[in-house]
């Protein structure tokens, strides 16, 4: 049996503990974040666009400022994502497995992506401390890049405590004796 999330029966949201709400609706107002912070980007670019090809004035910088708020706005959905499910998943391999079996399967996946989380999160904030030391800038606004290094931390962070967090739902799952 699985639910909507296309997990086990009582490993998505509905199943989900105090914490693992919190957890969900913290990674459901990032990923609301992010969706504004790219309409933000289409209007900016559509404004852009206009005036370069009506007026010759385009904004100032607009591809610094789009990949920059792109990277932190693309961050900011994975671990909603996750937790709801929407992950791409291959299961024809697993379809007709015991629930028990694939709650495992899933729960390793999910160590994994916490996992990946936890790396990126590590090595994202790296890179930004070694380039704030350096002090690079954007070329036409002269913004500096570790910032949009470091909005991206948070999201990466959230990816890696939705994973854990997955993994061990999952985990308890794969060995609760009611599971078959």
């Amino acid at each position: 049996m699985t639910e909507a999330g296309g997990g086990p029966a009582g490993s998505g949201p509905s199943g989900f503990g105090p914490g693992g709400r919190m957890l969900l609706a913290v990674s459901k107002n990032a990923a609301i974040c992010g969706g504004l912070v790219f309409v933000a980007l289409v209007v900016m670019s559509l404004a852009s666009i206009v005036g370069r090809k009506l007026f010759a004035l385009p904004v100032p910088g607009d591809v610094e400022v789009l990949q920059m708020c792109a990277a932190f706005a693309s961050s900011a959905f994975f671990a909603y994502c996750h937790l709801v499910g929407g992950d791409v998943k291959v299961d024809f391999f697993t379809h007709n497995l015991a629930p028990r079996k694939v709650a495992l399967l899933d729960a390793i996946g999910s160590l994994l992506v916490g996992s990946f989380g936890a790396l990126l999160a590590w090595r994202t904030g790296a890179g930004a401390w070694a380039v704030k030391e350096v002090g690079e800038t954007s070329a036409v606004l002269g913004w500096p890049v570790w910032v949009a290094q470091a909005l991206m931390v948070p999201g990466f962070l959230l990816l890696a405590i939705a994973g854990f967090y997955l993994a061990t739902r999952r985990l308890a799952a794969a060995v609760r004796p009611d599971a078959q």
